[in-house]
C-alpha cells in the first residue's frame, strides 16, 4: 500500500512523537509498504493515512475523511490526546469518530478513550533495539539520565530539584539530555547548573548518543506529568536501564502496575528518596533490573512489527 503518515512533529527536533512516527515508517517499510511522512495531507494519493496526534493533525484527518469516505484511516494517540483533556477537545473526539482504528501505545490507554470509540481501540507497545555491544555502565558514579525537552508537560527540572538534599555520601550524579523548547526554563537550567555540582545538563543529543548515555547509565528517570507511552521507557527495557518513573498511566501500562520504580507526579522528596535507595540497597535495584529484563519481549521490534500487521490485516 502506499501509506501517508502523519505528524505534526518537526523533523529537526528529536521528539518522541517524531521518533514513533520514524520507526512506523521503517516497520511498515519492512512490511512491504510504501510511507511517506508528512505534517499534512492534502490530496496526495495514498491508500492509507496514519494520524499521529487527534487534535494536532485534525485538519489532515477531517480533510482525508471528506475527500476518500471509504479509504482505511488510522488516529494513533499521543500523551497529550489521551491525558490532555481528549473530551474537551471536540476536534479530537472528532478524529476518534472519523477513525477506521485507533492505535493507542499501552494498555491503560484504551480507558482512556471515550467508551463509545473502544471497540476501535488497538494497542501497539513502541518497540526498541540497542547496539551491540552496550557501552559499560559509568563506574566513577551512580550515573542517573534525563531524556527530556525542556517543556512544562516533561516537569524536566525534577530530578535536579530531587538531588538538592543529597548527603555527601551519596555518588549520585544527573545528567539531562534535551532541548529547550520552552525558554522559561533557560534561567532555571542556568542556576541549577551553577549551583547544583550533580546536575549537568548536556542539550540536544542525537538519538544515538542519547541511546550511548541511556545504556551507560545506572537510571532513568521519567518526571513527566503525562505521557501517552514514552520511547524513552522501551528504549531502557531494550537496554536494560532500570527506570524511576512518576506515576502515570503511561508508564504504569508499560511498567505494570506493581513495578516498584514510582514516585507521585512533582514529588521531588519521593523521587530523592528512590534514587538513593536504589544507589544504596542493591536489593532494590536488582528487583528493578530483574523486572525490566522481563519485559523485554514487550519492546521487540518483531512483536511491533506483527502488531502492525494484524492491525493491516483487519483493514484490507
Amino acid at each position: 500500500m502506499k501509506i501517508a503518515l502523519i505528524t505534526p512533529a518537526p523533523a529537526q527536533v528529536h521528539t518522541g512523537n517524531r521518533t514513533t512516527a520514524d520507526r512506523w515508517a521503517r516497520l511498515l517499510s519492512e512490511l512491504g509498504h510504501h510511507v511517506n511522512i508528512r505534517k499534512d495531507w492534502n490530496g496526495e494519493e495514498c491508500d492509507l493515512l496514519i494520524a499521529l496526534h487527534a487534535r494536532r493533525s485534525f485538519p489532515a484527518i477531517q480533510r482525508f475523511r471528506q475527500e476518500r469516505p471509504h479509504a482505511p484511516l488510522i488516529v494513533a494517540l499521543t500523551g497529550t490526546d489521551l491525558y490532555g483533556g481528549l473530551e474537551n477537545s471536540a476536534e479530537a473526539i472528532c478524529s476518534l469518530e472519523l477513525a477506521s482504528r485507533i492505535v493507542v501505545l499501552q494498555d491503560l490507554g484504551v480507558e482512556a478513550v471515550p467508551e463509545s470509540a473502544r471497540r476501535k481501540v488497538r494497542v501497539i507497545y513502541q518497540s526498541a533495539e540497542h547496539a551491540s555491544p552496550l557501552p559499560r555502565r559509568e563506574e566513577s558514579c551512580f550515573q542517573v539520565c534525563v531524556l527530556a525537552h525542556l517543556r512544562k508537560v516533561k516537569d524536566p527540572m525534577r530530578a535536579a530539584y530531587a538531588l538538592r538534599e543529597l548527603p555527601a555520601s551519596s555518588r549520585i550524579q544527573v545528567k539531562h539530555a534535551g532541548a529547550m523548547l520552552d525558554p522559561e526554563f533557560a534561567a532555571q537550567v542556568e542556576t541549577e547548573q551553577r549551583t547544583n555540582p550533580r546536575y549537568q545538563w548536556l542539550g540536544p543529543l542525537s538519538h544515538e548518543y542519547a541511546l550511548e548515555l541511556l545504556a551507560g547509565s545506572q537510571m532513568l528517570v521519567l518526571t513527566s506529568h503525562l505521557e501517552g507511552g514514552a520511547n524513552v521507557v522501551s528504549e531502557a527495557i531494550a537496554v536494560g536501564t532500570p527506570v524511576i518513573s512518576s506515576l502515570i498511566p503511561g508508564s504504569v501500562g508499560i511498567l505494570g502496575e506493581d513495578y516498584p520504580g514510582y514516585f507521585p507526579v512533582g514529588d521531588s522528596a519521593a523521587l530523592r528518596e528512590q534514587l538513593q535507595r536504589a544507589e544504596s540497597d542493591d536489593g532494590f535495584y536488582r528487583d528493578l533490573q530483574q523486572w525490566v529484563a522481563r519485559l523485554h519481549p514487550l519492546v521487540s521490534p518483531a512483536r511491533e512489527r506483527e502488531t502492525w500487521q494484524a492491525l493491516l490485516s483487519e483493514l484490507s
